[in-house]
């Protein structure tokens, strides 16, 4: 189930306020920046910090090679702090 737009132009870490990397095909979105995934239940992103999964180097490496590929659904709200080319 892919998230809804006007919840994308909202969503934002809830740790660093910036935008998320949103993989619909994964369930996931992820933030580069800090290296933390937050996984979508049931068509609810849970974005608690504490439920954040901290991503290894090689995670990281893959998860941006695919979003330099263009396998990223969208970027949510924060679009300038994001982009597929700064963290890789």
């Amino acid at each position: 189930m892919a998230l809804e737009q006007a919840l994308l132009d909202i969503l934002v870490c809830p740790i660093d306020k910036g935008g998320l990397l949103y993989f619909a095909g994964d369930g996931v979105l992820y933030n580069p920046r800090l290296r933390r995934l937050y996984r979508i239940e049931n068509g609810i992103p849970l974005m608690l910090p504490e439920q954040a999964v901290p991503v290894p180097e090689h995670e990281h490496r893959r998860l941006m090679k695919r979003a330099r590929h263009g396998e990223v659904t969208t970027v949510t709200a924060g679009q300038a702090g994001v982009r597929a080319d700064d963290a890789g």
